[in-house]
């Protein structure tokens, strides 16, 4: 499949539910679109609403979920589409499959401690799960396998999600999936 656009690339962002990923989702999508790229969000509570409204998040329906999230990560990507996907995806397997999938690839860790999530927790994700209406909360009643080599790790709690951006910016940069922006070229001659 080719495109005539450039090529495209897909920024995984992954951490615990409110731990600051969809605020470093906007960031990124902002940065790029300063330097003229249109990136795709996909954010998994939105896809999902969309697509697979009424299932569940056992084990199954999550896996099924997530393959279906990478795959249209993967479609865009393929078009030309650069891809942001905001999603916990709590397995480190869910996420190695987007990056077997997709060739070019880059996830983000957002680090934030549990006890910052809960308190944040501006779904009522985790006063659910303490409550029981709520099974299967990463983090708690659920696994969450943070990943063990990102290319870019954000302190959910204290880095500026703007200077989070940048730092994913460059980490594209760096892994030729964008051009360097103005200033950091080195030209010689």
């Amino acid at each position: 499949m080719s495109s005539d656009r450039e090529p495209a690339f897909a920024v995984w962002l992954t951490g615990l539910p409110a731990s600051g990923k969809s605020t470093v989702a906007r960031a990124l999508a902002a940065e790029m679109a300063g330097r003229g790229i249109r990136a795709a969000v996909l954010e998994s509570d939105v896809v999902r609403g969309e697509i697979a409204p009424n299932a569940g998040y056992g084990e199954a329906e999550r896996d099924a979920f997530y393959a279906t999230l990478a795959y249209l990560a993967r479609m865009l990507v393929l078009h030309g589409v650069p891809v942001i996907v905001d999603a916990t995806a709590n397995r480190r397997t869910y996420r190695d499959r987007a990056r077997a999938g997709i060739p070019r690839f880059l996830e983000v860790h957002v680090r934030c401690p549990l006890a910052v999530c809960q308190a944040r927790d501006p779904k009522g994700i985790y006063r659910r799960g303490a409550e029981g209406t709520a099974r299967n909360v990463p983090g708690v009643s659920a696994p969450y396998e943070p990943p063990l080599l990102p290319e870019v790790a954000v302190d959910g709690e204290r880095d500026d999600p703007a200077v989070a951006a940048g730092r994913i910016v460059s980490a594209l940069e760096k892994k030729g999936f964008l051009p360097r922006g103005p200033g950091d070229a080195t030209e010689s001659g």
